[in-house]
């Protein structure tokens, strides 16, 4: 389906994430199908627009969100069909149907970590989450999170200035900034490489009720989440609880027990949490992913596997691919594309390169 065609899912009447994502894991036809599986006041108004688009209220709103899109560069509208959609929503049972985007879609392309924690935190708790982001950044992951006060904004502004990337999204449209005061890290996201993402349309006013539906995009576009600070009531123990519910690693930094902004942490840990140290011990638990963080060999690169040349290999020549597009031409899911890529370049047969992966003239022993 086109943009437009998700835009007008999106926007019918009496419809949530969760009844929308059943229906789009299951791909009906367009647009009999989904005319035959929505509830009636849905049905009616997309058979309204299909058939009187001049009579239908969704028009007006669907011309708005496309003028909004066209009107700048970086704006975006991503959705199941589109080659930038993050997979790993997939995974989770109330996927948004459609993210609204802001900024750099390549920053959704490296292996990707929630950060999360306190709005209050102490000194040792922001000195913590930068470190850890901009070490995240050294090994090539992007921070997501959600630019709120405290530990979020720590981990995302570090994150940037390590010269990586991040992710943030908001419980708001991605033209409002929320909180006011990130006035700056709002413009560094979309200027140095990040991404402002929301599931609400451009103009949304920021709700208490949307940061807990917020929480679990955050979540699900991450491999695993990292609490950094958290008192023992906390928004950051509800994104942990989400995560565990999405099959995402939760880990934890423990803290003094007379802190009362470790007692969420520890609480973590003592029920089943991974203890952290450092961030080894993050990679350790996301075994798939220990590559990016391991050094290359000094010595001659071994020859690609068989099954990595005809997997991978084949399909990439001196002219950047996309890893989106290598999903598709393989039929591999995104993680084991990452994952393959990875091995190739360890071994010196890939790179990457603005726009995507090339491959590398054969070497001869050394």
């Amino acid at each position: 389906m086109q943009t437009r065609e998700w835009l007008a899912l999106a926007r019918l009447p009496g419809m949530g994430a969760a009844r929308l994502a059943k229906w789009v894991a299951e791909r009906p036809d367009w647009p009999d199908g989904w005319l035959a599986v929505l509830p009636r006041e849905a049905a009616m108004a997309l058979r309204l627009w299909l058939d009187h688009p001049d009579r239908s209220p969704l028009s007006a709103e669907l011309d708005a969100d496309e003028a909004w899109l066209a009107a700048e560069p970086g704006r975006h509208l991503i959705h199941p069909d589109h080659p930038a959609w993050p997979r790993l929503l997939g995974q989770i049972a109330d996927p948004p149907p459609v993210l609204w985007a802001l900024g750099d879609l390549e920053a959704l392309g490296p292996p990707r970590l929630a950060m999360v924690g306190s709005r209050r935190p102490t000194r040792e708790g922001l000195t913590n989450a930068a470190g850890f982001a901009r070490e995240l950044a050294a090994r090539g992951w992007c921070v997501v999170s959600g630019m709120a006060l405290g530990i979020d904004a720590a981990a995302q502004q570090a994150a940037l200035d390590a010269g990586g990337t991040s992710v943030a999204v908001l419980g708001c449209g991605v033209d409002v900034i929320y909180p006011p005061r990130h006035h700056r890290l709002y413009r560094r996201l979309q200027e140095s490489g990040g991404l402002l993402l929301s599931e609400h349309p451009p103009g949304t006013r920021a709700r208490a009720g949307f940061f807990p539906r917020r929480n679990r995009i955050v979540t699900g576009l991450s491999l695993g989440v990292l609490v950094v600070e958290a008192a023992e009531k906390s928004g950051s123990l509800v994104s942990a609880r989400l995560a565990l519910e999405q099959n995402r690693e939760v880990f934890a930094l423990p803290g003094s027990i007379h802190n009362p902004m470790a007692r969420g942490c520890l609480q973590l840990i003592r029920d089943g949490a991974v203890l952290v140290r450092e961030l080894d011990d993050i990679l350790a638990e996301l075994s798939q992913w220990a590559v990016v963080s391991a050094p290359a060999a000094v010595s001659s690169a071994p020859e690609p596997t068989e099954a990595a040349e005809n997997s991978l290999l084949r399909w990439l020549s001196d002219t950047p691919t996309p890893v989106d597009a290598l999903v598709t031409l393989t039929g591999r899911g995104v993680a084991d594309c990452q994952r393959g890529l990875l091995e190739l370049e360890l071994e010196g047969a890939v790179t990457q390169a603005a726009g995507g992966w090339v491959r590398l003239p054969t070497r001869s022993g050394a």
